[in-house]
């Protein structure tokens, strides 16, 4: 049980950093003026699920679910 421990908290650790650097990669949220005429309704915001910033959201929805999981996992007491 100590290697699966050990294994686990490895993961946890990676995810942890994984996870950070992704949330620091991603463009910020902040809507400009241009929500309010309709202007971001274009080609390229209609297609964000595609693009690279639409990857970056998908692997963090991934890697959160991931630690929460883990740190489930880590803090039941199974391991002692």
């Amino acid at each position: 049980m100590d290697i699966l421990k050990i294994v686990l908290t490895i993961i946890f650790v990676i995810d942890c950093i994984a996870l950070s650097a992704i949330i620091l990669l991603q463009e910020g949220k902040s809507a400009g003026l241009g929500t309010i005429s309709g202007v971001a309704d274009t080609y390229w915001g209609q297609n964000k699920g595609r693009s690279m910033e639409g990857a970056l959201v998908k692997s963090t929805k991934f890697l959160a679910i991931l630690f929460i999981l883990l740190a489930v996992v880590l803090n039941l007491g199974v391991f002692n």
